[in-house]
């Protein structure tokens, strides 16, 4: 379910033009923050950002590493899962860290410094604030859980 909520969100990405390339807002990315609430969301995540990447037409490193970026972003994230605010960090990190080498080197997109500047400002959009978001309501549905 999660694996099929991350793709529905990423082609509507997608569509807006903000699924892919140097400026990335990619709304399944918000998603990173569910597995606070179960370990399912981590191989749903992954398995959800392979799908996109093939769907979307995303280059083999793409989809290899991108999706590899989502599998630790994941994993940080259940591993903060006391802490929930530091939580959206390890997405962000992964993220920023990963894809601009990937832009670089599968799609050849340059400058690599603005591509990680514009891929941490997408991120810290999508997981951050609207991950923050959707955990807040979360909250109230499983606060026994958080």
């Amino acid at each position: 379910m999660i694996a099929a909520l991350y793709v529905v969100l990423t082609l509507v990405s997608h569509a807006l033009g903000l699924a892919n390339g140097q400026i990335q807002v990619r709304l399944s990315e918000a998603l990173c923050i569910l597995p606070l609430l179960t370990p399912a969301a981590v191989p749903g995540l992954f398995v959800g950002c392979i799908l996109s990447n093939i769907i979307t037409g995303a280059a083999l490193p793409d989809i290899i590493f991108g999706s590899i970026a989502t599998l630790a972003g994941a994993l940080g994230t259940r591993m903060l899962k006391s802490h929930p605010y530091l939580s959206v960090i390890p997405p962000i990190a992964a993220n920023t860290l990963i894809i601009p080498l990937i832009l670089r080197y599968a799609y050849g997109i340059v400058p690599i410094w603005l591509s990680f500047i514009t891929v941490f400002a997408g991120e810290v959009i999508s997981a951050g604030v609207l991950g923050i978001l959707l955990f807040k309501s979360f909250q109230k549905f499983f606060s026994h859980q958080l």
